[in-house]
């Protein structure tokens, strides 16, 4: 733990002493049963968690009011008694290993749909919809249903009591129920619930209340707040330093601090869910205002998962607990392998919301791009091989650098060929653009691992069948990647016509002017890696948006971002012709030419199958994965070498 003491160092929330500073915060993960229920599978994913040395878990949305105030198609429930026995499984089981749990007491409110609550018309304290979720028209309580509520939280409290859990937690963030009370942005109430700052108090302070008449005044009570909600009307960060000193009074032992809520400025989402165009600690500043105001510990959220950030934060006192949440999903171990001085074993998120945030948004589990076993704690456990065979890889793309790692910490012996002088492939030239640092980090994480490994790395080596035939490999493993798609337009070959990855990798300059082909996410993050460096920059798109494979958060945030630095966007249009000084297009049936120094092409991948193709008929195993089978992004590549090495 040298030069991490601070982070674990133990530390009292009320009664429940935690053996260091690390938190898991709550995150829908849609891991239990379609009705709510705590199963198997939940249990390995938390236990994961706890094994890696989280000092506390907080039990992701738990549900007070089925189905009119679920968060998503099936959190975990606590409105019955019926579920205690399965929370009280999970608790034993994290207790186990040394985490402490707690429940968060959740209910959306207005910030829902009625696809969610099936077909259960929304309540809040009053009658405003909510633009991000569709604008439904939610309605408003009447005083007695709120007193009634009220005891919905204080019944999930008795029951996470019950169920042995350690704590809980009141989410007062995120725009949801009891934000919606305490704001004066969604509370326009006339009775004793609403009108002034101690009346739109009044429910969490009554929830409050009653819950320490029920579970006794010693029972540890965190409460999660949005230092700021970024939206007009909404609370500031003078708002919850306010907000912050009256849970202290009522008995609050922690504060939580988060950000925003589903409407926030700028694009809707995204301080919820901060990606990686956002800063690291980007809320520690929150943090630290209400910590300047209360005497009880504050945790603080916000792409917090760099061990020597999260170090930093804590000596400068700027926060007492910090929340890794999405940097728990891509590793579970982080703390032990901070605490063993493993920094460069930690396997980063990326912040790139696909496989989290994205899955949720379609109502699927959470998945992660750069940790297949998330979800499959069981199921991934790595088994040495029964028999240690001689494995040649093809391609030192993620796919290949994954299947390298995998299978030698199984037992096999593994060459990887690369043709370039370098390890990455696509993600290289996807790790460059200034908000695309965590990208990077997963790059040399891989690199690290493979030399740990002593995965032998033949670089500059362009694999044929002649060279295979030498090598005479047990298993041979394809994973060429993919090669860019080059639109068949006049002009298409002239010298100011550019490929976006090599402007990315800084293989070609470009002039003061630019037309960028195609806006997907490498035409974008080339656009706006140009746009950074003072450059005028269109985007042209045949689609009817850019990023239309992007998950809602990032892909909002990043069209913020380019709106910012003037990037122009043109769709519906296709390119006709390339000349030397313009690109023409076509625009819904009309010809445009535009003036344009450089054309950077971001048309698009196809799978390359060269040498696939040539190897056929081989007499030993063969596998092709990554984007030379099929194009798949990240988790394509990473999850399918996953798989495949645990085959062999």
């Amino acid at each position: 733990m040298s030069g991490f003491k601070n982070l674990f160092e133990p530390i009292k929330i009320g009664r429940m002493e935690l053996k260091n500073r690390i938190v898991m915060p709550a995150m829908c993960a849609k891991f239990g049963t379609e009705v709510g229920a705590v199963n198997q599978r939940l249990i390995d994913y938390y236990v994961e968690r706890a094994k890696g040395g989280v000092g506390l878990i907080i039990l992701e949305n738990t549900c007070i009011e089925w189905p009119r105030g679920k968060a998503g198609a099936s959190p975990i429930r606590i409105d019955d008694w019926k579920y205690v026995s399965g929370l009280h499984d999970l608790a034993e089981a994290v207790h186990s290993y040394g985490a402490k749990i707690a429940s968060q007491l959740h209910h959306t409110g207005r910030q829902n749909s009625t696809l969610c609550t099936e077909g259960v018309q929304l309540i809040a304290p009053s009658p405003i919809p909510c633009l991000a979720m569709g604008g439904e028209m939610p309605r408003e309580l009447t005083t007695e249903e709120v007193e009634q509520m009220i005891d919905k939280y204080v019944q999930g409290a008795h029951r996470t009591a019950s169920a042995d859990f350690d704590a809980i937690e009141l989410h007062g963030a995120h725009g949801y129920l009891i934000s919606q009370f305490m704001s004066p942005l969604t509370n326009k109430r006339e009775d004793k619930f609403g009108g002034d700052f101690e009346g739109r108090m009044r429910f969490p302070l009554e929830i409050i209340k009653r819950i320490k008449a029920i579970v006794g005044p010693d029972f540890p009570i965190i409460f999660r707040i949005s230092g700021d909600e970024y939206i007009k009307d909404g609370l500031t960060i003078e708002d919850t330093k306010k907000i912050a000193k009256r849970l202290e009074e009522a008995g609050v032992h922690c504060i939580s601090v988060s950000a925003g809520i589903y409407e926030s400025d700028p694009s809707w989402f995204a301080k919820i869910y901060p990606s990686s165009a956002m800063p690291k600690g980007c809320y520690v500043p929150l943090a630290e205002a209400i910590k300047s105001v209360v005497n009880i510990p504050v945790i603080v959220v916000g792409r917090l998962s760099d061990p020597l950030l999260a170090e930093q934060v804590l000596k400068e006192g700027k926060a007492d607990l910090i929340a890794m949440g999405r940097g728990l999903l891509a590793d579970p171990h982080i703390p032990k392998k901070i605490a063993e001085n493993r920094l460069e074993d930690i396997n980063p998120c990326i912040y790139c919301n696909q496989g989290c945030y994205g899955n949720l948004f379609k109502m699927w589990s959470i998945q992660c791009d750069v940790n297949p076993a998330l979800g499959q704690e069981r199921e991934f456990q790595l088994e040495p091989a029964s028999e240690a065979k001689n494995v040649m890889i093809v391609g030192g793309g993620p796919a290949g650098m994954e299947t390298a790692r995998i299978l030698a910490l199984r037992g096999h012996k593994v060459t990887l060929y690369e043709k370039e002088g370098e390890l990455g492939g696509q993600i290289r030239a996807g790790s460059i653009a200034s908000f695309k640092e965590p990208v990077g980090d997963l790059l040399k994480y891989l690199q690290t691992q493979l030399n740990k490994l002593n995965v032998r790395v033949e670089l500059n080596t362009e694999v044929s069948p002649k060279l295979v035939s030498k090598v005479k490999p047990d298993v041979l493993v394809i994973a060429t990647g993919a090669v860019p798609i080059i639109p068949d337009t006049p002009g298409v070959d002239g010298e100011n016509v550019v490929l976006a990855t090599d402007v990315l990798l800084g293989r070609k300059a470009v002039g003061d002017r630019v037309a960028v082909i195609g806006g997907g996410e490498v035409g974008v993050e080339a656009a706006l890696h140009l746009a950074e460096n003072g450059k005028k920059v269109f985007i042209i798109e045949k689609e009817i948006a850019l990023l239309l494979e992007t998950n809602t958060v990032t892909r909002l945030y990043l069209l913020w971002k380019a709106a910012q630095l003037g990037i122009e966007t043109i769709i519906l249009a296709t390119m006709k012709e390339i000349r030397e000084n313009s690109v023409v297009i076509d625009r819904m049936g009309k010809t445009e030419e535009i003036k344009v120094d450089n054309v950077v092409l971001a048309a698009g991948f196809k799978p390359n199958r060269e040498l696939a193709e040539k190897l056929r008929g081989l007499s030993i195993p063969v596998y092709e994965l990554g984007d030379c089978k099929k194009i798949g992004r990240l988790k394509g590549a990473i999850h399918g070498g996953s798989i495949i090495a645990r085959r062999i």
